[in-house]
């Protein structure tokens, strides 16, 4: 688990690996992610927008990007909280993800980044 804290905005990231879903012969390794979002943050905000970089070992980096999360854009009241499970595919068994969210305060329309902490995921197998 890993746990990064921007303008009050704390994003917490858990990974685990789906063999049921995967097939290491045909490499395609598959994990899911369970974020949560706490805002500790004075404003009431909306997650308007999600940026990901996946890096997959021996492979091409990719960048994904859009609105919400899992076709979501939650609002959060200070102390509220957000969680969803999303997922990813790779053909190595061995990567990471890093990115970021945008957040709007809904009182004035301001925007403002906030961090997805940087994770890995390594398929069990591959730690040998």
């Amino acid at each position: 688990m890993v746990t990064e804290v921007t303008n009050g905005i704390k994003v917490t990231v858990e990974t685990e690996y789906q063999p049921s879903y995967s097939s290491p012969s045909q490499y395609h390794y598959v994990f899911t992610y369970r974020i949560t979002i706490d805002n500790g943050g004075d404003f009431t905000i909306q997650l308007m927008r999600r940026r990901w970089h996946i890096y997959d070992a021996g492979f091409m980096s990719r960048e994904v990007e859009g609105e919400g999360v899992v076709g979501q854009q939650p609002v959060l009241e200070p102390g509220q909280t957000h969680q969803y499970v999303s997922g990813c595919n790779l053909k190595s068994g061995i990567g990471k993800m890093a990115g970021t969210y945008l957040m709007e305060r809904i009182v004035d329309g301001t925007t403002f980044m906030v961090n997805i902490p940087e994770f890995s995921m390594v398929a069990p197998m591959r730690l040998n």
